[in-house]
């Protein structure tokens, strides 16, 4: 059944499985007690020891030769991964949420013209039209909350989206085998050495208090599988729609505290919500449609052949050309 589904599909569903589980992240480091360091060596130590477990399983003796396979990669996604994370504590801790959500919704915007300037990678205009809906949807959710808190935290939360589209954009760049891009997932335990060493020359290394353990633990659970899941994305989409995907966090974290927390929502956050479902799903929806007419006025569904030519390519073992758009 899996493997029917096309490649974009797949790509989509792999990263909003991502994001639900990352969704409760900005509740965990709001609900800590703990220094940003502290925080930082335990997120860094857990996320990459579950992390490492996690490619040693999949690669085992060739786990050194996948790692060199990222080329330029197994760098920049690792230094962008750990930046992001010491931004978003760091930003959450210093200002408002608003404030870093709005800075947030910038990341695929960002890594749309990354991936134009720097990979040569070209989005359809609906997806630049739904990227520019989901940041106005995204933004209204956050508007209750936007000018509270000091201007250094805006301009930590501002690395956040430079960090995301750089990471998405280094990945979904990569060439892999078949029509996926190359698997950047084992370089993560990298960027949580990157998190983890400096922590630790900060004075983070210390035993948290009971019920901080216990929400570290959490994030140690649900945090390792968010990432792998929203870092394999990029092997099936250019890194602006992996950022897209991304704005519904936005979506599911105010829910979530609504729920948890009994955080009434502001009126224009259902707005904002409605707009970001709406958008994404009249996307998919046209994209569907588009393809049965175009199959039923008797053209081949070139979904399914290119499909099928690289479930064949990677069954062969045959390396795939440069990624440019994805479809």
């Amino acid at each position: 059944m899996w493997k029917r589904l096309p490649f974009r599909l797949r790509g989509y569903l792999i990263t909003m499985s991502g994001v639900l589980l990352l969704s409760p992240d900005a509740l965990l480091v709001k609900d800590t007690t703990v220094d940003v360091a502290t925080f930082m060596f335990w997120r860094g130590l857990m996320l990459g020891l579950v992390l490492l477990v996690i490619a040693v399983a999949r690669y085992r003796q060739r786990l050194g030769q996948a790692v060199r396979a990222c080329g330029p990669a197994a760098l920049w996604c690792p230094l962008a991964f750990a930046a992001s994370a010491w931004a978003f504590v760091g930003a959450t801790r210093l200002t408002s949420a608003g404030n870093v959500l709005v800075m947030l919704n910038l990341a695929p915007l960002v890594a749309g013209l990354i991936g134009m300037l720097f990979f040569g990678q070209r989005l359809r205009r609906q997806t630049w039209v739904v990227i520019g809906v989901c940041i106005v949807g995204a933004s209204l959710m956050a508007a209750g909350e936007v000018g509270q808190g000091s201007l250094l935290g805006l301009g930590v939360a501002l690395i956040i989206p430079v960090s995301i589209a750089v990471n998405t954009s280094v990945a979904s760049s990569r060439p892999g085998s078949g029509k996926r891009g190359l698997d950047t997932t084992v370089v993560l335990p990298l960027g949580c050495l990157a998190m983890l060493l400096p922590a630790a020359l900060m004075g983070g290394a210390q035993l948290p208090g009971y019920e901080d353990m216990q929400r570290l633990l959490l994030m140690g659970l649900l945090l390792p599988l968010a990432y792998f899941l929203i870092q394999t994305g990029a092997r099936y989409l250019p890194g602006a729609e992996v950022s897209l995907v991304m704005l519904l966090e936005t979506l599911v974290g105010t829910l979530l505290v609504w729920w948890w927390v009994g955080e009434v929502p502001a009126p224009l956050a259902f707005v904002g919500g409605g707009m970001i479902v709406v958008a994404m799903l009249a996307s998919s929806l046209r994209d569907l449609a588009r393809q049965r007419r175009k199959v039923a006025e008797g053209a081949p569904d070139t979904r399914r052949l290119r499909d099928a030519a690289a479930e064949a390519s990677i069954a062969r073992g045959e390396p795939a050309p440069p990624v440019g758009e994805r479809h």
